[in-house]
């Protein structure tokens, strides 16, 4: 790919919601205004998240990775085993781990890039970064369609879905899988793997707007916008309208132990939510302003943001560790079946779990909730 002699490569801006500090080119240098080191028409180089990247990223995708398909695959075997008596949210739980463990397998081929460079050539850097933007997207999705699903359950006792239509949750859960594969358009488009001058002539998988036209600005904002009202404030708001109504639906009836399990497991939902992704996208969107030039930008301020960007996007990968424990270690049902696994398997538990509830998890079955009957 040829360049002209004036352009440079902005520091670090990640593409979308991917891993690691990826950048995407375009025509932009920095003006020696006495506040910075670097001059007219020199690169702002990235040493320093570079040896930070080298370091942070492998070990903790590493650990991300373990735990979550240690967590996402015992969620699958179990729900496997009880496949004969799947409840609507059994479905929606079971998509949602393939979504994370999917997401989860292409963490390796990030930390191999934040090591060394991406060493696998522009197909599999279509193919990786478009697998990782289709299960991104659709576990967030999943998550949107549990909580409108509760909602309508508890809040006004109408049933989307029922155990006598499963094909009804099964092309819900296709729907989103295809609105996923369309959102993924871009990447299959956009990426390839490219040199980058500002990290040392590195080839990494990185957005390449410059191919259709010089309109490199416009298609980086219309992707961050996408991002960010799509993939995070759209889906924000769902989720705490759906719970707040939730919320309130339980607290103006009976507390019992039930229900105030239940409103524990709705808060922990949230919370876990909110904590793994804000804090990315504040910075996203304070990454955004940087590159329309609303905010003043020096080299130290983009190393700042760089490692900022790679520190919260990790934090957000360890939702995936949180997804079985969140909706699927807390049911009893499937506590049930995991001790049966286990002790088929040789293990002996210290203690055995009740077997008196026919819930898959916290939530009861669709059209049992019109009462709040967690």
């Amino acid at each position: 790919m040829t360049v002209e002699t004036k352009m440079t490569f902005t520091a670090a801006d990640i593409m979308l919601h991917f891993p690691e500090n990826w950048t995407e080119d375009y025509d932009y240098y920095y003006e020696d205004n006495g506040t910075d080191t670097c001059c007219v028409g020199e690169l702002c180089p990235q040493y320093h998240s570079m040896r930070f990247d080298a370091v942070f990223i492998p070990v903790l995708y590493s650990v991300v990775l373990i735990l979550g398909l240690l967590g996402n695959g015992l969620v699958i075997a179990v729900l496997g085993q009880l496949r004969q008596g799947w409840s609507v949210t059994d479905t929606f739980v079971l998509h949602l781990a393939v979504a994370d463990t999917l997401l989860l397998l292409t963490l390796p081929f990030w930390a191999a890039q934040a090591s060394s460079q991406w060493h696998f050539g522009t197909f599999w850097c279509k193919i990786t970064g478009a697998l990782y933007q289709i299960n991104f997207y659709c576990g967030i999705f999943l998550l949107v369609c549990i909580s409108l699903d509760r909602y309508l359950s508890i809040v006004h006792a109408v049933q989307m879905y029922s155990r006598k239509k499963p094909w009804l949750v099964q092309t819900s859960c296709l729907c989103v899988w295809c609105f996923c594969l369309v959102l993924s358009i871009p990447d299959w488009i956009f990426l390839e793997a490219l040199k980058d001058e500002r990290r040392d002539e590195r080839v990494e998988c990185m957005h390449n707007y410059r191919l259709y036209g010089n309109h490199t600005k416009e298609w980086r904002l219309a992707s961050r916008l996408l991002y960010h009202l799509v993939g995070f404030l759209l889906p924000s708001a769902i989720l705490v309208f759906c719970y707040s109504s939730i919320l309130l639906r339980l607290h103006r009836g009976t507390q019992g132990l039930q229900k105030q399990r239940a409103i524990r497991v709705i808060l922990a939902l949230v919370v876990a939510f909110f904590v793994s992704w804000t804090p990315y996208n504040v910075v996203l969107m304070v990454d955004t302003l940087f590159n329309r030039d609303l905010i003043i930008d020096t080299c130290a301020t983009r190393t700042t943001l760089d490692i900022s960007l790679v520190v919260t996007s990790s934090l957000g990968y360890m939702h995936c560790c949180l997804n079985p424990v969140l909706y699927a270690f807390v049911g009893v049902k499937f506590r049930r079946h995991l001790a049966k696994m286990l002790k088929f398997l040789g293990c002996r538990l210290k203690g055995q779990v009740r077997a008196g509830s026919r819930r898959s998890s916290v939530w009861s079955e669709s059209g049992n909730t019109s009462t709040s009957g967690f």
